[in-house]
C-alpha cells in the first residue's frame, strides 16, 4: 500500500508529512497510514498537470496513442484485479464479490473510453452547412485542460475511473483528490498509470481531507475543470468556488429516488429488485431506489415479503463467504444513519424490521437491513438521503399519486418502475422527473449509457459519449472563401 503522493511521475511525501487513518470498518483496526497532502501539495500537483498540458505531449497525442495507453490500464487493472477487489473491501467494507464486480467495471471503463480516444482521431471535424455560401464552417473538439476531479468513498476506485478515463482519453491532465476515507486503491492507480506509460504529470494523485486538500484544488486559479461526486453541501461549495474563476463545472450529487410497484407485478421479482436497489454496497449509493411506493391492493403482501427477504440477508466481513451486506464505511456515517432512523421514529415512523446494530458483531460498523414504515411525506426520512441500508415504504392509490409522491423530490437523480403493463411502465418512466429510470429493474448500470439526474441531484452527465463531451471543448472554425472582396468599409 502507498505511502506517498503521486505528482508529476514521482512519488513524494506530503509537503507537511501528515498522514491519514485508515480504518477498516469490519473490525475498527487501523490498516494504514495514507500521505495527508495539503495546498502545498494541490499546487505542486496542479502546476505539473499544467505544464504537462500545455507543453506535454498529451493533448496533442493522436487518439490511437492515448487508447494504447488506457489499454495498457485496463490490462494492469484485470492483471491486478484480486488484490485491488481486496483493498477495496479493507478500505469500504463491501462484500468481495461486489468489489470484484466494481474492478471489473473500472477496467471496463478504461476500455471503453479508449474506443472513443480513436473515435476522436478518426472523426476530428464536423462540417457545418451554412446559408451564406462565401463561408465555410466547421467544429472542432479540443481537450479542456487541466482537471480537478474529487470522488467519494462508495465506489472508491470505480468512481475515480469514471471521471479519469474520458478525461484521459478527451487530452486532459488531471489532479485527482480521492475521498480520506477510502484512499488506498486510488494511490495504487499511480502505479498502474506509471507502469502503462502515462507520462509525467497527466495523472496526479493528492490524498487529503476535504479542507485541506479538496477546497485548495477547487480554488485553485490554474484549473480549467471541476469534476466532484459527493454530497449536495459540499457539491454547493465546489459550484461557488468554481464560480470565482467561472471554471467548468460538472456535479453527481444525491438522491432519494423513488421505486414505485403497482399491483400487477411479480411480487418476487418486485422484492428481489427492491432488496437490490437499497442494499447493494450497504445503501451506499446515490442512486439507491429508498423511496418504495407500492400500490394499496399490494402493499401488505410486498411489505411482508420484503421484511422476510431482508431478514435472510447474511451480514458480515466482507471477505467471508456468503456475506451480502458489509459494515458501513466509518464510524461517523455509521452514527449518522442511526440517527436518521431515530429522527424517523420520532417522527412517526414505524420500523418493520431491522432499526439497529447487527446482534453478534460486538465490533465493526454493522447495520441492520431496515425497512420503515408509515413516515409522513414530509419526513426526515422521506425527504432526505440517508445513505444505508435504510428503505421507506408507503402505499399509492393510483398512477397519478405514484407519479406525484415520486417527483415530490428536491432529487431527481434516479427514479424505477415495475408493471406488467409495459405501456403503464413506459408512462411512468416518462413522467419520472429523474435522470436515470428503471423498468422492471434497480440500479444496473451501464458504462454506455449515461449517468446524471434532474434538479440537485446534479450538473451534467457522466459514462457514455456524454461523459467524454465532459472533458472537451467544442470550437467553431469558419473561413471565408471568396476571390471578391467583402467590400463593407472599402468599396472595389
Amino acid at each position: 500500500m502507498q505511502d506517498k503522493l503521486y505528482i508529476d511521475g514521482a512519488w513524494v511525501s506530503p509537503a507537511k508529512g501528515g498522514t491519514l487513518d485508515v480504518i477498516d470498518p469490519a473490525t475498527e483496526r487501523l490498516i494504514h497510514k495514507a500521505p495527508a497532502g495539503t495546498a502545498e501539495d494541490i499546487d505542486r500537483a496542479v502546476k505539473a498537470a499544467r505544464k504537462a498540458f500545455d507543453h506535454g505531449p498529451w493533448p496533442k497525442m493522436p487518439g490511437t496513442e492515448r487508447a494504447k495507453i488506457l489499454r495498457a490500464i485496463a490490462g494492469l487493472i484485470t492483471e491486478k484485479r484480486e488484490f485491488l477487489a481486496r483493498l477495496e473491501v479493507a478500505d469500504n467494507g463491501k462484500p468481495l464479490p461486489e468489489a470484484l464486480w466494481d474492478i471489473d467495471d473500472v477496467a471496463g471503463c478504461f476500455q471503453f473510453y479508449a474506443g472513443l480516444a480513436e473515435d476522436l482521431e478518426n472523426n476530428p471535424e464536423e462540417t457545418i452547412p451554412l446559408g451564406e455560401p462565401r463561408f465555410s464552417a466547421k467544429v472542432v473538439r479540443e481537450p479542456l485542460g487541466v482537471v480537478g476531479a474529487i470522488t467519494p468513498w462508495n465506489y472508491p476506485l470505480l468512481m475515480v475511473s469514471w471521471k479519469v478515463a474520458p478525461a484521459l482519453a478527451a487530452g486532459c491532465t488531471i489532479v485527482l483528490k480521492p475521498s480520506e476515507l477510502t484512499p488506498l486503491s486510488a494511490l495504487e492507480l499511480g502505479v498502474i498509470a506509471a507502469e502503462a506509460g502515462l507520462p509525467a504529470g497527466v495523472l496526479n494523485i493528492v490524498t487529503g481531507t476535504g479542507p485541506d486538500a479538496g477546497q485548495p484544488l477547487t480554488e485553485h486559479p490554474l484549473v480549467d475543470k471541476l469534476a466532484f461526486t459527493g454530497s449536495v453541501a459540499t457539491g454547493r461549495k465546489v459550484m461557488i468556488a468554481g464560480a470565482q474563476d467561472i471554471k467548468n463545472v460538472s456535479l453527481e450529487l444525491g438522491g432519494k429516488s423513488p421505486f414505485v410497484i403497482f399491483a400487477d407485478s411479480d411480487i418476487e421479482k418486485a422484492v428481489e429488485w427492491i432488496l437490490f436497489g437499497i442494499f447493494w454496497n450497504q445503501g451506499q449509493v446515490c442512486s439507491a431506489t429508498s423511496r418504495v411506493l407500492i400500490e394499496d391492493s399490494a402493499y401488505d403482501a410486498v411489505l411482508a415479503r420484503l421484511c422476510e427477504e431482508a431478514a435472510k440477508i447474511t451480514i458480515g466481513n466482507g471477505l467471508d463467504d456468503g456475506t451480502l451486506l458489509g459494515p458501513i464505511v466509518s464510524k461517523g456515517q455509521y452514527d449518522k444513519i442511526l440517527a436518521a432512523i431515530e429522527r424517523g421514529k420520532q417522527e412517526g415512523a414505524t420500523v418493520a424490521f431491522g432499526g439497529g446494530r447487527a446482534p453478534g458483531f460486538e465490533r465493526g460498523y454493522f447495520l441492520q437491513p431496515t425497512v420503515l414504515t408509515d413516515m409522513a411525506e414530509d419526513s426526515f426520512v422521506w425527504t432526505e438521503e440517508i445513505f444505508g441500508p435504510v428503505v421507506c415504504v408507503k402505499p399509492f392509490k393510483d398512477e397519478a399519486d405514484a407519479i406525484r409522491m415520486a417527483n415530490d423530490s428536491r432529487f431527481g437523480l434516479a427514479a424505477a418502475v415495475m408493471s406488467a403493463d409495459l405501456d403503464r411502465a413506459e408512462r411512468v418512466a416518462r413522467a419520472f422527473r429523474a435522470g436515470i429510470v428503471w423498468v422492471n429493474c434497480s440500479q444496473p448500470t451501464f458504462t454506455e449509457a449515461p449517468w446524471g439526474g434532474y434538479k440537485q441531484s446534479g450538473i451534467g452527465r457522466e459514462l457514455g459519449r456524454w461523459g467524454l463531451a465532459n472533458y472537451l471543448e467544442t470550437k467553431q472554425i469558419t473561413r471565408f472563401n471568396s476571390d471578391e472582396p467583402w467590400g463593407w468599409y472599402i468599396k472595389g
